[in-house]
């Protein structure tokens, strides 16, 4: 009876058994060098998503539903992806609506063409795009600075190992990017691969009430929850997965809106110089 004791008083200790959480600075600053927005990396891939957004009641049940599929494919230097609708409501967009888009599009790159034929132009693009980078990165500089990051445990998550943190913004800080602004009414909770140092999945709610368009357009209430998870594609780049989110507010300050939405991303394909641009029927 002593040794069956004796192991259960072992297993009852868990400091003696969990290796030590990773030290809070060192693990940040790995995660900092690997942090690079999802809409940079997916550019080189193409992809398929699915959208489904719901008008719920105040019970969470949805009173209508919107689904719609996207076939994605990677933007134009400093502009936005090309998302080509191909069903909506489970039918299949015509042959003609295809061609539609596909015709808006191709006048879209043929209008690119044309204005990258100068220098100065070049020259102008490439001073946006280093703008865009110069912001993302105080962008980033202002979320280290404004949140308290906590370790809290390992969680597996999808196979891989993780460290679950709390983000909880601090008072007091000046922040210098409008993103940092709006991220100081969110806290989160992160679970983060301890090999590879990339987001797995982030929890985000607001901690107070949030307007946008000087309160005159909308309200996002305190409460509000957002999902995001990623997942590793051939096992070289973490990139986006699924994201959920559930709001309530305010349009005109008048009605009130309960709403509910999923955008799930699959099918990531590498897209080179090589890649084909023809676009053909929806599989």
């Amino acid at each position: 009876m002593r040794p069956l004791l004796l192991t259960l008083f072992l297993l009852a200790l868990p400091s003696a058994q969990e290796r030590p959480l990773p030290d809070v600075k060192t693990f940040a600053a790995q995660v900092r060098t690997h942090l690079a927005t999802d809409a940079e990396l997916q550019s080189g891939y193409t992809f398929m998503e699915r959208r489904t957004d719901q008008k719920v009641d105040g019970s969470g049940r949805p009173t209508s539903e919107t689904v719609k599929v996207f076939e994605v494919y990677p933007p134009l230097p400093g502009g936005e992806r090309y998302r080509r609708l191909v069903e909506e409501n489970g039918r299949r967009l015509t042959p003609d609506k295809l061609a539609g888009q596909d015709r808006g599009r191709q006048k879209a790159v043929e209008a690119y063409t044309r204005s990258q034929a100068s220098e100065p132009q070049r020259q102008k693009a490439a001073r946006e795009q280093e703008q865009a980078r110069r912001k993302q990165s105080a962008a980033t500089d202002d979320l280290f600075r404004l949140y308290d990051i906590r370790m809290v445990r390992r969680e597996a998550i999808g196979g891989h190992d993780t460290i679950l943190a709390t983000l909880d913004p601090k008072d007091g800080v000046r922040l210098q990017t409008d993103d940092g602004k709006i991220m100081r009414n969110f806290k989160a909770r992160a679970w983060v691969s301890e090999s590879d140092y990339e987001l797995v999945r982030i929890e985000i709610e607001a901690v107070r009430d949030l307007s946008f368009g000087l309160g005159l357009v909308a309200r996002v209430h305190k409460g509000t929850v957002a999902t995001y998870e990623r997942r590793k594609v051939n096992n070289e780049v973490w990139l986006p997965a699924k994201v959920t989110w559930t709001a309530s507010g305010r349009v005109l300050l008048l009605k009130r809106l309960r709403l509910h939405g999923i955008s799930e991303f699959s099918d990531y394909r590498k897209f080179t110089v090589d890649t084909s641009t023809t676009y053909g029927a929806p599989k």
